[in-house]
């Protein structure tokens, strides 16, 4: 046991209520958090990390969970302390005072019928005792030390108004705001931009300094966890699997679960055919190291897409522009507009993958919805095969698009969740009049299931019966139905565990041979987009800063911008 423990959690046994039986989600763990430590806790989804802070807050609902057994021990400094062992109107000395937790989304975390900065004084009101006046005083000093900008607007600002970023500084502004001992971060930086996830780190480890405060920082990104974590606990279904120093655990891993965790992000410095993945590691008869495996996929490297200047491009954007009506008259009239897509031109090359990189709010999405007619383009030309979809009428752009397909970020967002998988994957089949009966249709809808990793059962399930990366298997074998030539994927791994999202690139690889595709590969990530992309666009502002092969733009970027994007992959510098 540690000289100076501040919190100790001991023997954890959290299980489930379920139809068949109690489930565990967190199975006998035991563990420690130092003063002034940041302590990392890494695994998948379901490896029971969220259920470990949840516990420590005790925010688990029981039923239907419950603590079977173990202590979470907070040594303050009369006595030490049981948290499970405290009634809510004890605990509320600790939860949201000693103890703080920056939750994993902040828009579903935010009140979305309160201003952000009424729900920070809020809480200095009741664990402070402040009044009205000096909690807002307070509560704007706050939103200054988070570095947010236009703090007096912000703290009248509802959470709908503000970026992500934005949000996401704003509930880190309430989980300090009484100065706790302790401060838990549940993957706050999921589904960021790596710049403002970059921001995000540095802004913790700047607040610690200053406060002392001790940090659990949970997270299924071990390139996360070496920029800001001293010591490291992998979790593996419920368990801890490896625990030690951070430098330790990424330069001698012992674990197999571990060395999956950490081979699976895509590389930087070299180009791999295909990403190893966690079942490459756990399932694997031979007990090899990183090093050992990704020499065998280097010997595959994949080879760049040729291009002659003879051959005609799938797709060719000129002088491309969407604009948006910001302010408008009394009349109607747009006083001034935000240029989601100012003045593009390129083209797409068959076989190829082009990338498009860079920052929220950049006008990735806009240019790929403008591309497919989901958003009409205010000028400019969008030529695929030959043929300008801007000069098409409905009926005609309704042929075409059985040739255009797109795969959405948020897979369940973009599933019915009342209708079944097949039903899902056949619907576009039936509009598309793709076979003559429901028979063949069927039969195609089970074939594109295996093809994209999922048995037949899958057919008959609904899509909140499902993972994530499940799901985005089901939107891919959709987007497959048509025998399209062409696909963008928007953003379409960018919310999945690094294991789930090595899976889906070696699907989306896989596919891209089978079926003879060609895509363009839209991420805010440049390490994915380099993995994935023969060549790469970098967008800012609307416009394209540069263009170029992956290697190219990556090894010599002729931007600060992209070079700031480059920077803020994370790294272990050991």
């Amino acid at each position: 046991m540690p000289t100076n423990p501040l919190l100790s959690v001991e023997k954890l046994l959290v299980s489930f209520q379920m139809k068949g039986g109690d489930i565990e989600a967190v199975s006998n763990i035991s563990f420690h958090l130092n003063q002034g430590e940041t302590l990392g806790i890494v695994g998948e989804s379901g490896s029971g990390k969220s259920v470990t802070a949840l516990s420590i807050m005790k925010l688990i609902a029981c039923p239907p969970g419950k603590f079977s057994s173990g202590k979470i021990i907070f040594h303050d400094k009369e006595n030490d302390l049981d948290l499970l062992g405290l009634t809510e109107q004890e605990l509320q000395k600790y939860r949201g005072n000693r103890i703080g937790m920056i939750f994993q989304e902040p828009m579903t975390s935010l009140n979305p019928v309160y201003s952000c900065g009424t729900q920070i004084s809020e809480a200095l009101i009741i664990h402070k005792n402040l009044n009205k006046k000096t909690a807002k005083k307070r509560t704007l000093e706050l939103f200054k030390e988070v570095k947010l900008p236009r703090p007096e607007s912000i703290y009248d600002a509802y959470p709908h108004q503000i970026s992500g970023g934005q949000k996401q500084r704003v509930m880190i502004a309430m989980a300090i705001s009484c100065n706790p001992d302790i401060l838990i971060a549940d993957e706050p930086t999921t589904a960021l931009d790596v710049t403002v996830q970059k921001s995000i780190l540095d802004l913790l480890k700047s607040l610690q300094q200053k406060y002392g405060m001790s940090i659990i920082f949970i997270t299924h990104d071990l390139g996360v966890v070496a920029e800001i974590a001293d010591r490291v606990l992998v979790m593996y279904r419920g368990k801890i699997v490896e625990e030690g120093k951070v430098k330790d655990l990424f330069t001698n891993p012992q674990h197999p679960y571990t060395r999956g965790l950490i081979a699976c992000r895509p590389p930087t410095d070299i180009t791999l055919k295909r990403l190893p993945t966690i079942a490459d590691f756990v399932d694997s008869d031979q007990d090899q190291t990183i090093a050992q495996f990704i020499a065998k996929l280097r010997l595959q490297e994949k080879s760049e897409v040729k291009k002659s200047d003879s051959e005609n491009p799938v797709l060719e954007i000129v002088n491309l522009k969407t604009y948006f009506p910001l302010n408008s008259s009394f009349f109607g009239k747009a006083k001034s507009w935000v240029k989601a897509v100012d003045d593009l031109s390129f083209k797409v090359y068959p076989g190829e993958t082009l990338g498009l990189v860079g920052e929220s709010g950049c006008g990735k999405t806009s240019l790929g919805r403008t591309i497919l007619h989901l958003t009409r383009a205010t000028a400019g030309n969008v030529i695929f095969n030959g043929q300008d979809l801007n000069k098409m009428n409905a009926e005609q752009l309704r042929i075409i698009r059985k040739k255009m397909q797109i795969i959405f970020q948020d897979p369940y967002s973009s599933l019915n969740p009342r209708k079944m998988v097949g039903e899902a994957i056949m619907e576009p089949m039936k509009v598309h009049s793709i076979f003559p009966n429901e028979k063949d249709r069927k039969e195609k809808a089970m074939d594109l299931l295996e093809k994209t990793g999922l048995s037949n059962e899958y057919f008959y399930r609904y899509p909140h019966e499902l993972s994530g990366g499940q799901r985005q298997r089901i939107c891919i074998a959709r987007a497959l139905g048509l025998n399209p030539e062409f696909i963008i994927c928007d953003e379409s791994v960018s919310a999945l565990d690094v294991s789930i999202q090595a899976q889906i690139l070696n699907l989306l690889n896989d596919l891209k041979h089978d079926f003879n595709l060609t895509y363009i590969f839209i991420s805010h990530d440049l390490s994915v987009v380099k993995y994935m992309s023969d060549r790469m666009a970098v967008m800012k502002d609307g416009k394209i800063l540069e263009i170029d092969t992956t290697d190219r733009i990556y090894n010599h970027p002729q931007t600060e911008y992209t070079q700031k994007l480059i920077d803020a992959i994370p790294k272990a510098k050991f």
